[in-house]
């Protein structure tokens, strides 16, 4: 996981660029990986963790209709995330992450283990990604959501344009 950081950390530091965050289930991990990496505040611009529907909607801008018709983990909801994010920073990209970490809180619909993603870059797209980890306990679907939230910035800064 330190070696995807500050891959991050690496690139956004080369491109003169921010980052930030917009978690759920993560609880800040995202954020908490890349901070670990010595250089990081040049890069990380801020955290937003946003737990609740209400710090979603308040924090992010997420809109309370996408919220009650799609659920809060949901592309939709993933992709206001990323956005809000982007809004309300100076970041060239931001990730966002919401999902089931469980044990608990799955359904036929929507099982623990599934966390959807998505980046989005000033001046470019949002990019969504959708992850069935399955019910892999709670750690280690948090693990590997900040892994792919890592992955998805090191996408988005090595294709220039694309989140």
């Amino acid at each position: 996981m330190a070696a995807l950081a500050a891959r991050v950390i690496e690139l956004y530091t080369r491109a003169g660029a921010a980052v930030a965050t917009a978690e759920s289930c993560t609880g800040g991990l995202v954020a908490a990986a890349l901070t670990e990496i010595p250089g990081s505040s040049a890069v990380v611009d801020r955290g937003f963790v946003t737990y609740s529907n209400e710090a979603k909607r308040d924090l992010l801008g997420v809109d309370p209709e996408t919220l009650s018709s799609h659920g809060a983990v949901s592309k939709p909801v993933a992709i206001a995330m990323a956005e809000g994010a982007l809004r309300a920073s100076r970041a060239k990209a931001t990730v966002s992450i919401t999902g089931v970490a469980g044990p608990g809180g799955g359904s036929a619909e929507k099982p623990v283990g599934l966390v959807h993603f998505a980046c989005a870059v000033r001046g470019g797209e949002t990019h969504h990604v959708e992850k069935r980890f399955g019910d892999i306990g709670r750690a280690a679907v948090r693990t590997a959501s900040v892994r792919t939230a890592l992955e998805l910035l090191i996408e988005a800064e090595q294709s220039g344009d694309r989140g």
